[in-house]
């Protein structure tokens, strides 16, 4: 008699919630009708499960899932070694040319030193053992408040770089970023990033929640006083039950926001930054495909692993229920080829097939792709929804579309930079973009 287990558990309350993909979605009959899974390309590793910063919009620690309380702190070393085999297993199996690694958390820097990279160090031995052929790329995502000459120079020496998560160049951008007393985290944040700036070699780049309530240019022009190499602009995780802040029925705020930063990063005399939301619109409608989960219609290839050893999806997952990113599995127990049959997995590697109907008749589905499939969720019926951000993504796609046709169809201006968009992958995973992870902020 076969006894239930964790991912049946686990399985069981996703049907709950989510019937599509959970209950729904029929992988042995997609493997049978010739869907082939995609192997697993980014790992998030959650080396540290508590953060220094208590930010009030944090998936992991102030929205539906609360499952870090009952996570070990610190990743340990045996689970360390448990990641590093798994992983150079996956790539062992589907011959990976690369892999990228994410140290995330929480707060990764609240590590010792002495320890910050030791994951990185691990990965690239077993992989040199056992998928020779396989490189590394490495970042680590932080709020910046613990960067110190001492860490900068433990990372680089490990070929780590650096991504900083922070909502603009002012205080006053920044007022949900504060500690556990309520003590603003910018100043911090702010003298890790001028430390950063200096080590151009180690810069991934900003992430940036966007908030219409703060000026969008004031917002985009203060960021460009820590001089990031690229800019990581991030609709704030919301969905059908949890709609983004400040929305409302006939209104664009997060386009309008955005269109006015566009505008100007567009027209500026001089490419001062690159911005990935933008880069990728314009890389999609050129044709090029896409290199973030959050638009076009590319298949998923992240896997997170928790501080005590889970696999998980997506964490930015967690803003839509308790449990959302679980999947019962474990380091200890499962191969990440396992993980490619499980139905969050699997739904996010469909393409348009995923979508609803809506969605897949759209003429801006392969730009668009759905949205960031978070924003999809809508309780009791689960994933197969247009985006909570449909009207805004609509909006800001035809802008960029209206810019790019008409810098086609003008003169040349040996003046103007123009959009910095190859059909080459950068060391980071970006078609030519280099930038902070593919993540939500958690810092």
């Amino acid at each position: 008699m076969r006894h239930p287990t964790t991912e049946d558990s686990v399985l069981s309350a996703h049907h709950r919630h989510a019937p599509w993909p959970y209950a729904l979605l029929d992988v042995p009959g997609l493997r049978a009708a010739g869907h082939p899974p995609y192997p697993v390309r980014q790992f998030v590793l959650k080396t540290r499960s508590r953060c220094n910063l208590a930010c009030t919009y944090c998936y992991v620690y102030a929205m539906a899932d609360q499952s870090w309380r009952a996570r070990p702190a610190v990743m340990a070393p045996a689970t360390i070694a448990l990641a590093a085999g798994r992983i150079a297993e996956h790539a062992a199996a589907h011959a990976l040319p690369r892999v990228d690694l994410v140290l995330h958390g929480g707060e990764p820097l609240l590590a010792p030193t002495a320890d910050l990279t030791a994951p990185v160090t691990a990965i690239r031995a077993e992989l040199a053992r056992r998928a020779p052929g396989t490189r590394v790329t490495a970042t680590v995502q932080t709020n910046g408040t613990l960067l110190t000459a001492g860490r900068l120079d433990a990372l680089a020496a490990a070929g780590v770089r650096v991504g900083v998560s922070i909502d603009g160049g002012l205080p006053a951008h920044n007022a949900r970023r504060v500690d556990h007393s309520g003590r603003p985290g910018f100043t911090a944040a702010a003298r890790g990033l001028r430390l950063l700036a200096q080590r151009p070699e180690s810069y991934a780049g900003v992430l940036c929640v966007v908030d219409p309530a703060q000026d969008p240019v004031e917002t985009y022009a203060s960021l460009l006083a820590f001089a990031p190499p690229a800019v990581g602009l991030l609709l704030p995780l919301a969905n059908w039950s949890t709609p983004p802040p400040g929305s409302r029925p006939g209104t664009t705020p997060y386009a309008d926001w955005l269109i006015a930063v566009f505008d100007r990063w567009w027209h500026d005399d001089v490419r001062r930054t690159r911005i990935r939301l933008f880069e990728e619109v314009i890389a999609l409608l050129l044709g090029l495909p896409a290199a973030t989960e959050s638009l076009g219609l590319a298949p998923a290839g992240t896997a997170v692993i928790e501080t005590d050893g889970s696999i998980e999806q997506a964490d930015s997952l967690k803003s839509a229920y308790e449990g959302a990113a679980g999947t019962g599995l474990t380091l200890a127990g499962n191969s990440f080829d396992e993980l490619l049959d499980h139905p969050g997995l699997a739904a996010r590697q469909l393409g348009r097939e995923a979508l609803a109907d809506g969605c897949r008749s759209c003429e801006l589905v392969e730009i668009c792709g759905g949205g960031h499939y978070p924003h999809r969720y809508r309780p009791g019926e689960g994933f197969r929804q247009p985006s909570v951000y449909c009207a805004d993504l609509q909006r800001l796609i035809r802008h960029i579309a209206t810019a790019v046709h008409r810098a086609a169809t003008a003169a040349p201006r040996p003046d103007r930079p123009g959009p910095v968009v190859t059909g080459q992958r950068g060391p980071h995973g970006q078609a030519g973009r280099p930038a902070a992870a593919d993540r939500e902020v958690a810092s």
